[in-house]
């Protein structure tokens, strides 16, 4: 999931007074932080972002539960605050870290800028995802707590049948594709909109209500709530959301070729 997002490397909310002149530069990957940002500080915009949606995702779920039995309007009212608390995450938090929230997305960054190019670099994406796991991990934690249930309790939901891993892929794929898309012709202003719609559209056509998100799996492991997924589930998910990421990078490339003219055709 998203996030999100993270769904990086300039922020998801471009810098203010940034020069006209660095158009000339090479277009940075998503999330791209001012450089002046200690990491220190992206660390912490990462941690806090990433367990402020954990918490919005486990916290409506149990929410919603305790409020209907219908599991169609469980599943509106999870998606609808997802969606709103993600845009809010990333418009805040876009211009210190890119708001990521996501591993797969740090690590498509990483890939893509690996070769000189701007995005994190595997340092930063060695701070970046520790502590977006330990952000989910607190989220889920804190939701427990606000909601009355245990602090820490594995989650019996059981998600590791092969349609679900299909949409897991299908659900990364799509993430990647849209954040790096928005990257690649300069939209990135968008992202807080774009990304949350995508979410929250994903949590209805995909089987799987789109995690798209190894550190928010691993937290959703948590809570053994609506939104919990059964520890054993967790390491396929993360697989097929890395496999998710490798094909929306694929994707990125194919559509959003830049540099060819009509000759080239």
């Amino acid at each position: 999931m998203t996030a999100t997002p993270e769904t990086a490397t300039e922020s998801l909310a471009e810098p203010a007074g940034e020069s006209a002149a660095s158009a000339a530069e090479p277009r940075p990957a998503p999330g791209a932080t001012p450089p002046r940002t200690p990491l220190v500080a992206r660390a912490a915009a990462e941690l806090v972002g990433t367990a402020a949606l954990v918490t919005v995702v486990v916290g409506s779920g149990i929410q919603a539960t305790e409020l209907t039995r219908d599991v169609g309007v469980q599943l509106l009212a999870n998606s609808l605050a997802t969606v709103f608390g993600l845009g809010v995450l990333i418009a805040l938090l876009g211009p210190v870290s890119g708001a990521h929230f996501n591993p797969a997305v740090t690590l498509a960054e990483w890939w893509t800028s690996r070769r000189g190019g701007t995005g994190v670099t595997l340092r930063e994406a060695g701070v970046y995802v520790p502590a977006q796991i330990a952000g989910a991990i607190a989220g889920a934690v804190l939701a427990n707590a606000m909601f009355g249930e245990p602090l820490v309790e594995w989650s019996t939901h059981d998600r590791s049948a092969g349609n679900l891993l299909l949409g897991e892929v299908v659900a990364t794929a799509g993430l990647v594709l849209v954040i790096f898309g928005l990257a690649r012709t300069d939209r990135l202003r968008f992202a807080p909109v774009a990304v949350a719609s995508y979410i929250g559209a994903a949590y209805w056509f995909t089987s799987s209500t789109s995690f798209a998100n190894p550190a928010v799996t691993i937290g959703r492991a948590f809570s053994d709530t609506f939104a919990g997924i059964a520890p054993g589930s967790v390491p396929a998910f993360v697989g097929m959301q890395l496999v998710g990421a490798v094909v929306g990078l694929a994707l990125v490339a194919v559509v959003f070729t830049t540099g060819r003219t009509a000759s080239d055709v």
